[in-house]
């Protein structure tokens, strides 16, 4: 399968976390060795406002590609020990991104990252083969009842009007193959 284009990460946010679900997250090793995973689980993070995004906090060295166009990674370290794999989203200056948070058979953002061997080397890369991580549309459609929407995941810290919104997809079954 070919990756997806670029032009699939500069849309809205919303649309493309939940178009990642049944996508294939395609990584190429040193060794040349290929693994192709299906995105079972995202979470969107959705512009300044989004208290739960490091973007409502302004633009810094840290997030400075979050403000840049989709298709670029956005991989950043939490607790000093996990390394978070996220793809921005969206126009230039537009802070948006979605974090890739389960993958089939590996469930959890920092387990992915680690099965995968991602760290921040892949940070600020383009979303194709140059950076050996890319991510390919899905081997069959997925029915639409087949994503649940829910509320994100620990982001306590956000207060109440962004813990409750709906920016979570979740395949309710990775049974697709």
């Amino acid at each position: 399968m070919k990756p997806l284009p670029l032009s699939f990460f500069k849309r809205p946010t919303l649309a493309v976390a939940k178009d990642l679900i049944g996508c294939r997250l395609v990584r190429r090793r040193g060794d040349g060795t290929i693994e192709r995973h299906m995105i079972t689980e995202t979470e969107a993070y959705d512009g300044h406002d989004d208290l739960a995004s490091h973007a409502s906090k302004g633009r810094t060295p840290r997030t400075d590609i979050m403000f840049g166009p989709g298709g670029y990674w956005y991989v950043y370290l939490i607790y000093g020990m996990y390394w978070m794999l996220n793809v921005v989203t969206g126009p230039k200056d537009y802070p948006a991104a979605v974090l890739i948070r389960g993958l089939e058979g590996i469930s959890g953002p920092g387990r992915l990252t680690k099965a995968l061997g991602i760290s921040h080397a892949q940070n600020k890369k383009p979303v194709s083969k140059k950076s050996d991580l890319w991510i390919e549309g899905p081997m069959k459609k997925i029915p639409p009842g087949m994503i649940e929407k829910t509320a994100r995941i620990g982001i306590d810290y956000a207060g109440p009007l962004w813990t409750e919104k709906e920016y979570r997809f979740v395949l309710k079954s990775s049974k697709l193959g």
